[in-house]
């Protein structure tokens, strides 16, 4: 278990290191063709940078109440926390419309929660989740697990501690809710190490001439 987590880590970190580098060739082209040229590094530039940006805004996983989390990191920091069920409604699996077959294959459980945790105000978000997990249609409280570093990440976990349910069930609602969850969105760091390669590169193309 531990050496698949390293591998999938170490994959992580090869595909991130990748996508700094096509960012800052990307922008490094579209400086210095805008600033230098020649033009034919202007015209490359522009698109290349467009479409890098435009696909870590697609990757990059957003921290907004109506988005789907996608779960927790493998290997990552976990917490269990109270929460509570604002809605359940049934949605489709791709496109997050409401349906009416709940029981369709293509359909999730959308869960509207409100998470409690201890070190950080209560922030609402949505989770979904094939099943009706804990029961949360007929259930006012429910025990998530959260990523405490990333603490949009959430899943609702079949079977929880028992602790965490009886704790969960006498939780009171809180009094201040935010909008979102605390934390740097997904790509952020990516993002800003392409801007470090572009400015490397382009002191080295001023050095060498």
């Amino acid at each position: 278990m531990n050496a698949s987590i390293s591998s999938l880590r170490r994959l992580f970190n090869v595909v991130r290191l990748m996508a700094a580098l096509l960012i800052g060739l990307a922008l490094a082209a579209l400086v210095q063709g805008a600033v230098e040229g020649p033009r034919w590094l202007l015209i490359t530039g522009i698109p290349a940078t467009a479409l890098v940006l435009t696909v870590l805004g697609d990757v990059a996983e957003p921290m907004r109440t109506s988005t789907v989390m996608t779960g927790l990191r493998s290997g990552g920091p976990r917490a269990f926390a109270p929460a509570v069920v604002n809605g359940v409604r049934t949605v489709d699996r791709k496109a997050g419309r409401p349906v009416l077959d709940g029981r369709s294959v293509n359909s999730v459980f959308a869960f509207d929660l409100t998470v409690m945790p201890e070190d950080r105000p209560a922030y609402r978000i949505q989770v979904c989740h094939p099943l009706d997990v804990q029961g949360l249609t007929h259930r006012s409280r429910a025990v998530v697990e959260y990523d405490p570093e990333q603490p949009w990440r959430v899943v609702v976990p079949d079977d929880p501690p028992r602790a965490w349910l009886a704790r969960a069930a006498g939780a009171p609602a809180p009094t201040v809710v935010k909008d979102r969850a605390a934390g740097l969105p997904a790509g952020f760091w990516t993002l800003v190490t392409g801007v470090v390669c572009a400015a490397v590169l382009l002191t080295l193309m001023r050095l060498l001439g």
